[in-house]
């Protein structure tokens, strides 16, 4: 299963990955609109974090074992037969929040607006190259 890795040497903080990852999943796909005028408002799937000179991204591993799959008390959190994605069916999603507490990597979200429900990155399901990794300006994403 293609993933998406991280070079963390190659990281300067400029968050557009969180940008391009907001935009990617709203309803306008239009930057202005994105930010300023959709309800619910869309957040990125993909976390930008630092400390000093370090700063690196952070999203979903699709585990091979994944315990917010195991922990879902609804079915919502599963792994995609074709892609091998760990996804989150929003319409299935009751907002317990087992899968938060669970991940290793603390990289589910809330979405509090339009209903509370567990948001994840999905690696751009059915787009190809996630948008995070195409539009990195240093490279510091890959997809392989």
């Amino acid at each position: 299963m293609k993933r998406i890795y991280i070079k963390e040497d190659m990281c300067i903080g400029c968050r557009l990955c969180e940008v391009y990852c907001l935009v990617q999943h709203s309803k306008s796909k239009k930057i202005i609109k994105a930010y300023k005028g959709e309800y619910p408002k869309p957040i990125p799937r993909i976390l930008v974090e630092e400390k000093g000179y370090l700063s690196f991204a952070l999203q979903c591993r699709h585990c091979e074992d994944p315990p917010c799959v195991e922990a879902c008390i609804t079915g919502a959190m599963y792994r995609d037969p074709d892609t091998g994605a760990v996804l989150c069916n929003d319409i299935k999603c009751v907002g317990c929040w087992m899968c938060i507490m669970v991940c290793p990597f603390g990289v589910i979200m809330r979405r509090k607006e339009g209903g509370e429900v567990a948001s994840k990155c999905d690696l751009c399901y059915g787009e190809g190259t996630p948008v995070c990794v195409a539009n990195c300006p240093n490279e510091a994403l890959e997809f392989r």
